[in-house]
């Protein structure tokens, strides 16, 4: 019997904050860039549940996160408390964490700083299994004070969706013979790999849960979604077996910047995409890469419209000075014609390495 714990921390960033600032207890909390008044730039990281209720969340840019908390303020709800967080902190936090979740579990994947997959297998029963999770919950709650909420389920797939049915600090069971039933009557946007774009499209053709879907054969499913959609056929019916990944290496290694003024200042532009070059290829060094082969550009103009462009070189490639170059080359377009033909301000870059070597 196979046996997949989910572990999700609740509100994590905003949950360690409020946790070590005991003045911001009970506020509505939003992690992440500097709201300057509702000037700010950049985006939300993480907003606790009472600033979700504000319509607040995670990737929200900071300007419209201030007006919406303004919104409430001005309503007579309590003000909301901007922070701009420690990344530092939350790891050293996230690595205590997944050590509770390791005394329990030997086979632990770290999917992200607030989340990790458990294999349970071994319990041999269920009711054993959800024991356990029950365990971890409690010792996180007693050694951290803080609260996560599992899934528990034959497989990642199910896992993963029930960790998030009882936010927060919940615990969802679901055993193989209910996993089909229990996506049936979920918005489609749960199933991993369906996007907000995906959703639209399936939207337009009446398909909005997961039990709508379930009406595609494999075959017409490859015919809209590629070579995916029968892997999809899988998933929308609870079957899904995705081993754990315990040992990880990053598919790619990049940089980004939201600059404080929108601009098209050649010097200032190219000026900040040499030090991310310079950034991105010491981080290709430090996690002990050699090599790089695609460079990825990634450009956001002052109405959030986002393109990216990549371009992948021959042979791989060792050097700085080949980095900064491709860079160079991607990003030119965007300030002339071919790309940018309304000479629209730029809000922010990127630069990202793919196809790492060792």
């Amino acid at each position: 019997m196979r046996l997949i714990g989910h572990l999700d921390m609740d509100a994590f960033f905003a949950a360690v904050e409020e946790r070590d600032h005991p003045e911001l207890r009970g506020q509505p909390i939003v992690v992440g860039a500097d709201p300057a008044g509702g000037q700010g730039r950049g985006v939300v990281a993480t907003a606790n549940y009472p600033a979700r209720k504000y319509g607040i969340h995670s990737a929200m840019p900071i300007s419209q996160a201030w007006k919406a908390a303004e919104v409430a303020r001005r309503r007579g709800r309590p003000a909301t408390a901007f922070v701009r967080g420690s990344h530092r902190r939350y790891s050293e936090v996230s690595e205590r964490i997944m050590a509770i979740v390791r005394r329990h579990a030997q086979v632990v994947e770290a999917a992200s700083i607030d989340e990790a997959y458990f294999d349970l297998s071994f319990a041999g029963s269920l009711a054993r299994a959800a024991d356990i999770c029950r365990q971890i919950k409690l010792i996180i709650k007693e050694e951290e004070q803080l609260t996560a909420s599992i899934g528990l389920g034959p497989n990642k797939l199910i896992a993963k969706i029930a960790s998030d049915f009882q936010k927060p600090d919940g615990l969802t069971v679901v055993t193989a013979e209910e996993a089909e039933n229990f996506l049936a009557p979920l918005p489609v946007r749960k199933i991993p790999g369906i996007g907000p774009k995906t959703e639209k499209s399936l939207a337009r053709l009446g398909i909005k849960t997961v039990r709508d879907l379930k009406r595609f054969s494999p075959e017409q499913l490859q015919e809209r979604f590629g070579k995916w959609g029968p892997e999809l056929y899988e998933r929308i019916r609870g079957r899904h077996e995705s081993p754990l990944v315990t040992e990880w290496e990053p598919k790619s290694i990049g940089e980004q910047e939201t600059f404080g003024t929108d601009t098209l200042d050649l010097n200032f532009i190219f000026t900040r995409l040499w030090v991310m070059c310079h950034e991105v290829f010491k981080r290709v060094k430090a996690e002990g890469f050699l090599t790089y082969r695609t460079v990825v550009v990634t450009v956001r103009c002052a109405d959030f419209d986002t393109k990216s462009r990549s371009h992948t070189l021959p042979t791989p490639s060792d050097s700085p000075r080949r980095l900064r170059f491709e860079a160079m080359k991607l990003l030119m377009p965007f300030l002339d014609q071919r790309e940018n033909p309304k000479h629209k301000l730029i809000r922010l870059i990127g630069v990202r390495v793919e196809k790492l070597g060792k």
